[in-house]
């Protein structure tokens, strides 16, 4: 125990570092796991495509979109959502899956868009990366 004080003592920036993203990690994971929107595996979110049943939006900026993106995907980066979400208003009622690399940005989108009225919201289960990772084809444009 005393070689933790003496630690924390010594690198008091390094600890405080470690807790601020700890609460992050903590608070997106919360935010995650009470938002009611579900995960979707890579392999799900491919039935939902080849079934042409969902809309899926990419939420990376553009010039991550271009090096390669799931296909038919729309590109609404997240900062220009507000602007652009007339584009996908009318997919209010049908299934409509986000994502991003990892998944942080889609879970921010998927809130502002429950909150606009869309019902059948989901995200994929770590983004993009599980994507490329369960070895799925990409588009690149």
């Amino acid at each position: 125990m005393q070689q933790l004080i003496e630690f924390t003592g010594n690198h008091v920036l390094l600890v405080m570092a470690f807790f601020a993203v700890l609460g992050m990690l903590v608070y997106t994971e919360y935010l995650r796991f009470f938002s009611g929107i579900p995960n979707l595996s890579p392999y799900a979110a491919t039935q939902l495509l080849n079934d042409n049943e969902a809309v899926f939006v990419d939420v990376r900026e553009e010039k991550e979109f271009k090096t390669g993106h799931i296909k038919g995907a729309r590109c609404i980066p997240v900062n220009q959502l507000d602007k652009h979400i007339h584009e996908i208003e009318k997919y209010k009622d049908k299934d409509v899956v986000v994502y991003c690399e990892s998944g942080m940005r889609a879970s921010r989108v998927t809130g502002k868009l429950k909150k606009q009225g869309f019902s059948k919201l989901s995200t994929i289960a770590g983004g993009l990366a599980s994507w490329e990772k369960a070895n799925l084809p990409l588009v690149i444009k």
